[in-house]
């Protein structure tokens, strides 16, 4: 069983940064495929980064060169750094975590809003 908990969400203008942090808990940590995920209103989940436990990372098209995940096993944590957000980046992002058998943990989510 994991836990986790998103943190770093808010309101912020067109062309700013926000950095997204989810911190997990109650399992091994390192052996689990992290991603963030993101869901607009009327549309579907979908993804926007992943990274493995080796460090390979995959991103979504509309984001490719301006956001960039990142994990730290020794901290439990994995981070989503966005840059040059657009109106179209406002969604509720989610934290997942993927085991080994593909069982899916999911974070509580917290709102980005890209707004002028």
């Amino acid at each position: 069983q994991v836990q986790l908990v998103e943190s770093g969400g808010g309101l912020v203008q067109p062309g700013g940064s926000l950095r997204l942090s989810c911190a997990a808990s109650g399992s091994i940590f390192s052996t689990y495929t992290m991603g963030w995920y993101r869901q607009a209103p009327g549309k579907q989940r979908e993804l926007v980064a992943s990274i493995t436990r080796g460090g390979t990372t995959n991103y979504a098209d509309s984001v490719k060169g301006r956001f960039t995940i990142s994990r730290d096993n020794a901290k439990n944590t994995v981070n989503l750094q966005m840059n040059s957000l657009k109106p179209e980046d406002t969604a509720v992002y989610y934290c997942n975590a993927k085991n080994v058998r593909s069982v899916n943990y999911w974070g509580q989510g917290t709102q980005v809003t890209v707004s002028s």
